[in-house]
């Protein structure tokens, strides 16, 4: 007897079994081997298709090609087209004019003078059609594109010149808001979010540059957030810092005021500024158009951007001493003038007090040393510390130095109203 003696283990099989199996076979034979081969197939193909894939992608590497490069060019210029025919109609020229008098030296008169003059264009800017009511349609630009016009024209699209009216101005951010008549303007420029920009996202810088009309300039973000020291005097005295978008969107003269755009159509910042030294290619900044929409809001409203106001006419006590070159005060440690302490070579010169500062007792040729706690070293840092920790209304210790005598005074900060 076999270890496997039961008929279900048993490896002996009769002629009937196998016969009846032999039959069922032939029957099913040819669906089984079409499944098989089907199933073959299935695989082979599957292989042929991740091979091709696997060297499409190592050819790529090896030469940098790609097969959908071509593809997301086309996506990016077709992008870029429909953004710039969006916004385009919502993109002016600015024209900033001065009245230059008649006789033979021709200068250009003050803007209150009385006197018969010519108007000539003075300088170019660009803006952006931001906000329009039944009557007018409101304009953001810079304010150094129109802070010394005697008149203002938009050129819209068209060609079409409008009588511009300056509705405020804010030289701390460098914007301006316009107004001209809304008759025939029917598009608004979409506001964007600059808090979502990325590096090396694209984006356009439009407006006029050199006068030459509209022009659209291509590029990426360089930086999403930075901080340039500018002069707010135009003087080549840095006395603020402004926050910015830097991009390499080529950004000339007339192109300020102007709105960088997105992919989207949509305005992410007011073109402000570039570098512009020897050497220098492609750095430009933008106001990020998240810190120009309170700005705009405000001098719509006012006609002015509230802030503290302490009441002082200063100069950085460095740039005094660089301008009267005291050589022979400084081996000594001393300035003969201001008469200070040897030790104290930074702080801000009161030049006029007025306001707040002049009913606190401070008076010319005060030298202020620090804000409450915080020291000050220069007009940059005191307008930095005023405008970022104080409101209207609050109390400021101001420390500072009559001659050789440190004393402070208890200020009651004011409202900086623009003169009328």
């Amino acid at each position: 007897m076999g270890l496997f003696d039961d008929d279900f283990y048993s490896p002996k099989v009769s002629r009937k079994a196998l016969k009846e199996h032999l039959g069922a076979r032939k029957q099913g034979g040819w669906r089984r081997f079409r499944l098989k081969n089907r199933k073959s197939l299935q695989l082979v193909l599957m292989s042929v298709i991740a091979t091709a894939v696997v060297i499409t992608a190592l050819y790529g590497i090896l030469f940098g090609f790609s097969p959908t490069k071509k593809l997301s060019n086309l996506d990016l210029s077709a992008r870029a087209v429909h953004a710039s025919d969006t916004i385009r109609p919502a993109v002016v020229s600015i024209i900033n004019e001065q009245k230059f008098s008649l006789d033979l030296n021709g200068g250009a008169l003050e803007k209150d003078s009385e006197e018969n003059g010519v108007y000539k264009e003075a300088g170019v800017g660009s803006g952006v059609i931001i906000q329009k009511d039944e009557q007018y349609a409101y304009i953001v630009t810079n304010f150094h594109v129109v802070s010394t016009a005697h008149r203002v024209k938009a050129v819209l699209t068209t060609g079409k010149r409008l009588e511009a009216e300056i509705v405020g101005m804010d030289q701390i951010t460098d914007l301006a808001v316009l107004k001209v008549d809304a008759k025939g303007i029917d598009y608004v420029a979409e506001i964007g979010d600059s808090s979502k920009l990325r590096a090396a996202e694209f984006v356009m810088a439009m407006g006029n540059p050199l006068g030459m009309g509209e022009a659209i300039t291509f590029g990426v973000v360089s930086v999403t957030r930075e901080t340039v020291p500018v002069s707010l005097g135009q003087n080549g005295v840095l006395d603020w810092e402004q926050e910015v978008i830097r991009v390499d969107a080529a950004i000339n003269q007339g192109n300020s005021g102007g709105p960088l755009v997105d992919l989207n159509g949509r305005v992410v910042g007011i073109n402000s500024m570039k570098i512009s030294n020897f050497g220098v290619e492609s750095i430009g900044y933008a106001i990020p158009i998240n810190n120009v929409v309170p700005v705009v809001e405000e001098l719509m409203e006012k006609g002015y951007v509230s802030r503290a106001f302490l009441g002082v006419s200063m100069i950085d006590l460095q740039q005094y001493w660089s301008r009267q070159q005291l050589e022979a005060d400084a081996e000594s440690g001393e300035d003969s003038t201001l008469n200070l302490p040897k030790e104290v070579y930074e702080g801000i010169i009161v030049l006029e007090a007025s306001g707040p500062a002049k009913e606190a007792g401070l008076t010319y040729n005060d030298v202020i040393v620090k804000l409450d706690d915080t020291k000050i070293t220069s007009t940059r840092d005191l307008r930095k510390y005023l405008y970022s920790n104080k409101k209207i209304g609050d109390e400021i210790v101001v420390h500072f130095y009559r001659g050789k005598q440190l004393m402070k005074a208890t200020v009651t900060l004011g409202e900086n109203k623009p003169e009328s």
